[in-house]
């Protein structure tokens, strides 16, 4: 179980927010942006949605593959990018101690 543990805290956070993307949104949440996470989920995906098909109908359904596929995309590359905020919201994790502070570079 420790092993286990220990391989949970070596993921890269980063690497796992991309991959969770595949739900728009849902890796934003894991990287605690909660109002940008919860805006994609009910808001940015059903505006793709109603462009797409309301495009669809200029495009001859090619919008209907090119708009969704490119708001993955970049959807998936903002929840690459975003810092995380993993510790930022203490008062979600009552039961954690604060973790340590980075040691500071030496120069």
């Amino acid at each position: 179980m420790n092993e286990l543990l220990q391989a949970w805290r070596s993921v890269d956070r980063n690497k796992l927010a991309l991959f969770l993307s595949i739900i728009p949104g849902a890796g934003h949440l894991y990287k605690h942006h909660y109002a940008s996470g919860f805006g994609l989920l009910i808001g940015g995906n059903a505006l793709v949605v109603f462009v797409a098909l309301l495009m669809g109908l200029a495009t001859f359904g090619v919008s209907l593959l090119v708009v969704p596929a490119a708001y993955l995309f970049a959807v998936a590359a903002s929840a690459y990018y975003l810092p995380d905020w993993h510790w930022h919201h203490g008062y979600l994790h009552p039961w954690h101690p604060a973790p340590p502070e980075p040691p500071e570079p030496t120069p």
